[in-house]
């Protein structure tokens, strides 16, 4: 609705004013902008960007058609298309784009006339700060964007806005204070995105190109959050495109102004800059500048001697002469001011030791997020590798093994944290308990030492003697107690053959615990082999991939041989199993029978290679 009236009110103009030697394609375009319906003004605007570029560059005609042009208030409605929604402008962000085009070419070489002051101060700002908004609404539709077509698409749009903008700064430079003071254009610089990141810093490094002495004129706050946008990009970005851009520039605004230079020597907030820009990676495109900004942080000895005793000086004479104006006014002060004062730097360097405590927590958490990366990444990394080298039939295994370990090590951190709990939460109590037992211990200490007392002061008392009563009471009492206890009695013959008996069950013993040994040794022996066999046998090929005899090689055609195997393993599970009392009366050589059921009950499970079932 506003295009609309402005259009009436610029047919109305044109009507009743008439001014002679206008473009009639000028003309021609004013009437159908107010006649056309509010969707078709965008489309209808573009028909400028045709008349622009069919009128040579540099002449007089296409000076005098961008006054028309601004006459019939072409530009003012460029400008109301801009701020509105792209979802309503057919064409979307190519009619758009196009337009920002058209603004900037038309408002560079204008010459407004009368209305100077209002073009300056209202209208160019206002453009600048369209190009801004539209480019921060094309970075949130970029980052938003899935498709990499898509990206490709709004990244050209965002280019051609920004083409724009440097355009129209070029032509008006004192329209840089404005854009480097906008909170959309630290905003923009502050993305994450590398492509629009090297954009909007190649931007940044034109503008100061073209005039850097408005970077001092903007505020303090804002020429620190640029210079630490810069750093950090420098330092943090891994996109060498972005380095070596942020390092030019940085270079740039140091070798433009000695203020800088010397605000990045001195300042607190730059403390150890040039250590960090030394552990930058060197042979890299941007060595060569990288070089010169260190250079420059750094300057000779001479120069550096000269300007410490020049500042020791400075401040020799600035502590003197502050230090009697101090004095002077203390004396003339009350004590009130006095103790304001005292709060006051005391509240000043407690909010200075909290930010400093701040970053230093906000650096030591990078660090110890950097840590727990690269730790995962090792971790992850030397898993990888154990993978490779685990056999695949072991695999799972070895998964299994690996999770049982991080459940012991995720329990025992877990008990530990909460017996620790547990620990601080019953600390009241402990200490309330170990303070009983002191005055416990105290009160028994102090009850023991008074009947000790009572002791030594009592009378001594002489044991009563026993009655004739109370010996035969006794005597009767042991009596019984033998009666009920009496020992057996055995012969001295008996006990000969039963210690003789003994001697050779023991000796029947150690005779055949020698065979025993041997017998272990032989099952160690067989276990080995079992192990071996196990091995090949994970190893070996399948039987798709066999080839030749190799299948041949797992096969048994003694039927015999299997029977005398299994034979001998039962009997060495019956005599292993026997309770060792039983195998005290064997011989060394005696063989034990087996069943002859049992043991074809077994061969019927035993695999027997090259047989078929009957």
């Amino acid at each position: 609705m506003r295009i609309k009236a402005e259009a009436r009110a610029g047919v109305l103009v044109i009507c009743e004013m008439k001014p002679t030697g206008t473009d009639p394609r000028i003309l021609s375009l004013a009437a159908e902008v107010a006649k056309s319906p509010e969707q078709n003004v965008p489309v209808i605007l573009l028909k400028l960007k045709e008349i622009i570029n069919n009128t040579p560059v540099g002449s007089s005609e296409l000076k005098k058609i961008k006054q028309d042009i601004y006459c019939y208030d072409l530009i003012q409605y460029c400008l109301l298309v801009l701020g509105q929604d792209c979802s309503r402008i057919q064409g979307g962000w190519t009619t758009i784009s196009q337009l920002t085009q058209i603004l900037s070419h038309c408002c560079v070489g204008l010459d407004p006339g009368e209305d100077a002051e209002e073009f300056y101060k209202e209208l160019l700002p206002s453009a600048a700060e369209n190009f801004l908004i539209l480019e921060r609404r094309l970075q949130t539709c970029f980052i938003n964007a899935a498709k990499g077509e898509e990206k490709d698409e709004i990244l050209h749009f965002f280019q051609i806005v920004t083409d724009s903008l440097f355009w129209l700064l070029g032509g008006h430079v004192q329209l840089i204070q404005n854009v480097l003071q906008s909170d959309h254009f630290l905003h923009l610089l502050q993305t994450d995105n590398v492509q629009i990141g090297s954009i909007v810093m190649t931007l940044l490094q034109n503008i100061l190109q073209i005039n850097s002495g408005d970077l001092l004129r903007i505020e303090g706050k804002t020429l620190h959050s640029i210079l630490d946008e810069v750093i950090f990009k420098i330092l943090s970005t891994p996109s060498p495109v972005i380095r070596s851009t942020s390092t030019k520039l940085l270079l740039l605004m140091a070798e433009s102004h000695q203020e800088i230079l010397i605000l990045l020597r001195l300042s607190a907030c730059y403390k150890g800059l040039r250590n960090l820009l030394n552990k930058q990676e060197t042979g890299t495109e941007f060595s060569q500048e990288l070089t010169q900004l260190i250079s420059l942080l750094s300057p000779q000895i001479y120069q550096e001697v000269e300007d410490q005793k020049l500042h020791q000086a400075a401040c020799l004479i600035q502590a003197c002469w502050k230090g009697f104006q101090t004095r002077k006014r203390i004396k003339k002060l009350p004590s009130a001011v006095i103790a304001l004062q005292r709060s006051f730097r005391s509240k000043r360097t407690k909010t200075q030791l909290k930010l400093n405590r701040q970053k230093e927590e906000e650096h030591l958490r990078l660090q110890l997020q950097l840590q727990r990366q690269r730790a995962m990444r090792l971790s992850r990394e030397l898993r990888l590798s154990m993978l490779e080298i685990v056999h695949p039939g072991q695999l799972e295994k070895y998964n299994r093994e690996m999770e049982e370990k991080s459940a012991l090590i995720i329990q025992k951190y877990w008990r530990g944290y909460r017996e620790r709990k547990k620990f601080y939460q019953q600390r009241p109590s402990l200490m309330e308990y170990k303070a009983a037992v002191t005055l416990q211990r105290a009160v028994l200490k102090f009850l023991a030492k008074c009947r000790k007392r009572k002791k030594q002061l009592a009378p001594w008392q002489r044991l009563q003697e026993l009655t004739d009563a109370r010996r035969v009471e006794l005597k009767q009492q042991v009596d019984d107690y033998i009666r009920r206890h009496s020992g057996s009695q055995i012969s001295g013959v008996a006990s000969r053959e039963l210690h003789a008996q003994a001697q050779e069950q023991l000796q029947h013993y150690f005779m055949g615990r020698t065979l025993e040994e041997r017998a272990q040794q032989h099952r160690e022996a067989l276990m080995a082999q079992i192990s071996t066999n196990i091995e090949q046998l994970m190893k070996a090929p399948s039987l798709k991939e066999a080839e030749g005899k190799e299948p041949e090689l797992f096969l048994s055609r003694s039927r015999p041989v299997a029977a005398k195997a299994k034979q001998a393993h039962l009997t060495t599970l019956k005599h292993i199993q026997a309770p060792w009392w039983k195998k005290l009366g064997e011989e060394p050589g005696d063989e034990i029978d087996v069943p002859k059921d049992e043991l074809s009950i077994e061969l019927g499970t035993l695999f027997i290679g090259g047989t078929k079932p009957p």
